[in-house]
């Protein structure tokens, strides 16, 4: 029997990608004002980004160390960004390129030159569906779907957002099999055979006590639903998604005042991948077809600053370890402030209780800094400077035999 706690390769991998840039484009970049489920008509003829260059997404987001991107490529209002044969609200029949356009094959072009994982949004639902009967309506899905993942190669990343179909009864199993059997080997993320899972917010933030041995699964329809149900659990890494600006996921002309702060991508770093989740902002691409100049030095800014602050930790060297204990001990007695845990999640997520101590020359005793759950993937600790000698991890609880790296010691100013 398969164990449910146990990671595939893929999770793992997913979570050490850590850093992921989300792209809405599409009709509603030429539409100002628009919102889900608004009902008002977009007409075809507006797309047209005369100066469309998704390799200027993709470098700035390479540049500013990020592992995988994410392109819409069909929202819940219908437009599809490739030219579909099963549609006629796409690209085609746009003014762009006179319809030779094809955004998701410029898309995974750049990525594939940045060594970018290719992720891939899909929102299943749309207006023009909603009274279909249901055959069709899975019919029109999978079709959509299997162009996406037929013409473009490798897809690494499959998103789905289940938002407006809760009263659409998908016959999942069927949907599932036709994506499995065209590429077997990419992640998806919610609906019904997930990999990976929304952290339960839009505001990019896991908490301190996240975790990635989840409850059973049970697929989100609408933001306002639980994503889970408490018949049994799982390994299913969580994902942070938030918006570059405030309350937009597609470009607007009217908000560039509330781009994020550099200190504030700063700390959803820490409350996302600092808590064992992975970062995804989304930034939406100007009507030109590029991304505004603000966002993308900002998201360059905020890259070389994670790089900078954790480049160099306290030279230490592993004084002790087994599998309650961790002890490292550093070059000299100085300030630290942060520490850096890695769980060898392997065979599962096995840390659910442990402490952190410090020792210096004047404390003879350690003294406890830190009282955490989760370890995972990566869990940044911080605390007021202190000066220490060594750093203990002292693991309290857990599932099994948990297997931890080496911490690493850090004093950011």
């Amino acid at each position: 029997m398969n164990n449910p706690f146990k990671p595939s390769k893929k999770q793992l991998e997913f979570l050490k990608w850590e850093m992921g840039a989300f792209f809405h484009f599409g009709i509603r970049t030429f539409y100002e004002g628009h919102r889900d489920w608004d009902g008002k008509i977009m007409p075809i003829e507006g797309f047209n980004p005369t100066k469309l260059d998704c390799e200027q997404w993709i470098k700035t987001v390479h540049d500013a160390g990020f592992k995988y991107a994410i392109l819409v490529c069909k929202h819940h209002d219908g437009f599809a960004n490739w030219p579909s044969k099963y549609s006629d609200y796409h690209i085609g029949m746009t003014p762009y390129k006179d319809g030779q356009g094809d955004v998701v094959a410029d898309f995974v072009a750049a990525c594939r030159k940045y060594d970018i994982k290719v992720g891939l949004y899909y929102s299943p639902a749309e207006a023009e569906f909603k009274n279909r009967d249901a055959k069709e309506y899975d019919d029109y899905f999978i079709a959509q779907i299997s162009e996406l993942l037929g013409n473009y190669g490798k897809v690494d990343y499959l998103w789905f957002d289940g938002n407006g179909s809760g009263d659409h009864k998908f016959d999942h199993e069927r949907i599932i099999k036709a994506i499995r059997d065209l590429q077997d080997d990419l992640l998806i993320f919610s609906l019904w055979d997930p990999n990976t899972v929304w952290v339960g917010n839009e505001g990019g933030a896991a908490g301190i006590n996240n975790s990635c041995v989840a409850p059973e699964f049970k697929p989100a329809v609408s933001t306002d639903e639980s994503q889970n149900s408490h018949a049994g659990s799982k390994f299913l890494p969580t994902e942070c998604d938030f918006m570059m600006r405030y309350r937009n996921w597609f470009y607007s002309e009217y908000d560039v005042h509330t781009v994020k702060s550099l200190e504030e991508l700063v700390g959803l770093y820490y409350h996302s991948v600092g808590c064992g989740s992975n970062f995804l902002v989304n930034v939406g691409p100007d009507r030109r077809g590029l991304l505004p100049e603000i966002d993308a030095r900002r998201l360059v800014e905020f890259g070389q600053t994670i790089k900078a602050r954790f480049a160099n930790p306290i030279p230490s060297e592993l004084k002790e370890m087994d599998e309650e204990k961790v002890v490292i001990k550093l070059n000299h007695e100085q300030f630290v402030n942060h520490v850096i845990i890695e769980e060898d999640m392997t065979e599962g997520e096995m840390v659910q209780d442990f402490l952190v101590y410090i020792k210096s020359g004047i404390i003879y005793r350690p003294v406890c800094v830190y009282s955490g759950k989760t370890i995972g993937n990566k869990r940044i600790i911080t605390f007021p400077p202190i000066k220490a000698t060594e750093i203990i991890l002292k693991i309290t609880k857990s599932r099994g035999k948990a297997t931890i790296g080496k911490p690493e010691a850090f004093y950011i100013r």
